[in-house]
């Protein structure tokens, strides 16, 4: 008889499932195809049946758990995961999403604090990072770089290398001080 993992993935199943022992710590069968469903989809079916074919049988469940919560994390805060939810204080909007998983639903993304968000965007409107057209003398030319008399050139050969005085030593060992 297939586990609910290999069911829902339409895989066949063996005695030595690797989907069966990562699915007990889940209660019901429905929970456990949704889980499946959703980690198989946000990692794939072979990726999911690599990853978990690659730990020892005791920490499959551990190392399940940890997709879930990493998959619901990535919906839920794409750019920083499941770790950045917990650095900032919300896991709660992981472990909220990892219950919508195991019902049937799909979580949703972070709330956007508009407030902060109009706020960042007017620091960064006071940043200037954009180029001037008409910078400079006006004439819409560049001027040209020329280093500085106080700046040493520093080329691919010259990295790496000691070569050179005691004095020009001296002189390197001075820019790190």
């Amino acid at each position: 008889m297939s586990c609910n993992g290999c069911r829902v993935l339409r895989k066949g199943c063996s005695e030595g499932c690797v989907l069966r022992t990562s699915l007990q710590w889940i209660d019901s069968a429905e929970a456990q195809a949704h889980a499946t469903l959703f980690v198989a989809k946000f990692f794939g079916r072979a990726g999911l049946i690599s990853f978990v074919s690659s730990v020892p049988e005791s920490l499959r469940p551990a190392l399940f758990r940890s997709l879930l919560f990493e998959a619901c994390g990535r919906t839920v805060n794409p750019v920083d995961g499941a770790v950045g939810l917990l650095w900032t204080g919300n896991w709660y909007l992981c472990e909220a999403a990892v219950e919508a998983v195991l019902r049937g639903g799909r979580p949703s993304p972070q709330p956007v604090d508009e407030e902060k968000r109009s706020e960042k965007v007017d620091v960064l409107r006071g940043l200037y990072l954009t180029p001037l057209q008409n910078a400079g003398a006006g004439d819409g030319k560049m001027r040209e770089v020329e280093p500085s008399e106080e700046s040493d050139t520093t080329n691919a050969d010259s990295v790496g290398r000691v070569t050179g005085t005691a004095e020009e030593k001296e002189k390197l060992l001075m820019l790190f001080t």
